[in-house]
């Protein structure tokens, strides 16, 4: 199966909500500030966000009166393009490291799955040819070290770890020194997880970038938020959090293929200013692909 179709197939539950809304709207409509409307709500009722979804009707409103559109099919191919035109334009390079060890410290609430996406990006990178070392940094969840050994065992991987209880900083930067010493390209760190609420967790994780942030020129570290598609706007708080406590540099949304709610990944997009670096579509190690805009919006619509 192909990349575009493994993401239409996961996709699958937002597009049957979305696009069949879509088409009923514009339907035998004729262009007229109610059907604007009615797209504007058919954007929020799909989890782009008010603020977004306000927007993105707007330009579509005006690119309408300006491109002087009279289909209103010719709408559903408008509001596409300018959906992934605001996509990419928050994107980035998704290898932004320019020394080795490259650094993704990868953090996020309880149960969003942060371990299985460690271990399915080090299977991606490591398909990519680059040399991944792993970091037990949750030392807290009694199951989480031997749920990494695992995973690196999977992808040949090794693994730096501790016993449970340790301080997750140093465990961190123990794995950096060795990854550095020893050449690798890539070191991806685990990281408890935990509720965005809670002042003193937020507060290690603080902790853990700042003992990364002291290896200066050696080290350019990037903070990669996992998020629950299926929380839809509830993530915005998440990512708000996370962000003004970490400055986070990239999102990573899972379980996409479990909801209706994909509209998310544009709303965050846009509210934040944040690139979509990889998003999640089934449970296979392969269903963890680098975010393409072209691609998600195809799927999408």
């Amino acid at each position: 199966m192909s990349l575009l179709e493994r993401l239409k197939q996961g996709l699958t539950k937002t597009r049957e909500r979305f696009s069949k809304g879509l088409d009923d709207l514009i339907k035998g409509r004729r262009i007229d500030e109610e059907l604007f409307e009615d797209l504007e709500g058919l954007l929020i009722t799909s989890d782009f966000g008010l603020e977004t979804s306000v927007a993105i009707i707007e330009e579509v409103r005006q690119r309408h009166h300006r491109e002087m559109i009279k289909q209103p099919e010719m709408l559903r191919q408008l509001l596409r393009q300018v959906v992934l035109e605001r996509l990419q334009s928050s994107q980035v390079d998704p290898q932004p490291w320019p020394e080795k060890p490259g650094v993704i410290l990868v953090v996020g609430v309880n149960g969003v799955g942060k371990t299985t996406t460690i271990g399915k990006l080090a299977h991606y990178y490591r398909g990519q040819g680059q040399s991944v070392m792993l970091a037990a940094g949750d030392t807290f969840r009694a199951a989480a070290v031997e749920q990494l050994r695992l995973w690196g065992q999977r992808c040949d991987c090794p693994v730096i770890a501790q016993q449970q209880g340790s301080d997750s900083a140093s465990v961190i930067y123990d794995a950096h020194n060795a990854a550095m010493s020893r050449g690798f390209d890539l070191l991806i760190a685990d990281t408890a997880g935990r509720l965005h609420t809670k002042v003193n967790l937020m507060e290690e994780l603080k902790k853990i970038n700042r003992v990364l942030g002291r290896q200066g020129s050696r080290t350019t570290h990037e903070v990669w938020l996992v998020l629950d598609a299926t929380t839809g706007q509830n993530a915005h708080s998440q990512v708000k959090r996370f962000h003004d406590d970490l400055g986070v540099t990239g999102l990573i949304i899972t379980k996409l293929d479990g909801t209706a709610k994909g509209g998310v990944v544009v709303g965050l997009t846009q509210a934040f200013n944040l690139p979509i670096r990889f998003i999640g579509v089934g449970e296979a190690m392969e269903d963890l692909r680098p975010f393409d805009p072209e691609q998600f919006v195809e799927g999408f619509f």
